[in-house]
């Protein structure tokens, strides 16, 4: 037969609630930290993504003398382009294997304004268009 201690208490209902106001004070406050992690870590992909491309692109400069042209854009890195300026000594096999798109799922926008100092690439958030504030704001490398 089993002897059960007199002394052996349980937890009573005060402590219980008590645990649980605890456990959800500390979730209310920790919890939203981490949701936008998530969002952050898109950030700095896309920021990264982005500086690869420049990279990419400093290389097709120096073998070419010229960036791409906007019409020509980032697929001049993956496949020789035709047009003007004319890529005469372009990299067999490219610069990069394949364009990524942005965290979000769309492509990464190349702007060249005819300078031969700097090109524009860029994303545009979150949202996917032009402008906006937060996640929704373009991310480039200006």
């Amino acid at each position: 037969m089993h002897q059960y201690k007199k002394n052996q208490h349980g937890f009573t209902l005060m402590e219980i609630l008590i645990v649980v106001v605890i456990l959800s004070i500390l979730a209310i406050t920790v919890v939203p930290q981490f949701l936008d992690e998530p969002d952050k870590a898109r950030v700095v992909r896309a920021q990264q993504d982005i500086q690869s491309l420049n990279t990419a692109l400093s290389m097709y400069k120096l073998d070419n003398f010229n960036y791409p042209s906007t019409s020509q854009g980032l697929q001049a890195l993956v496949l020789k382009p035709g047009g003007q300026p004319d890529a005469r000594n372009w990299k067999p096999g490219g610069y990069v294997q394949k364009l990524p798109d942005d965290p979000w799922g769309n492509p990464y926008q190349y702007l060249n304004p005819g300078n031969r100092a700097a090109v524009d690439i860029y994303s545009f958030g979150a949202d996917g268009q032009p402008g906006g504030e937060g996640l929704d704001s373009d991310i480039g490398n200006w």
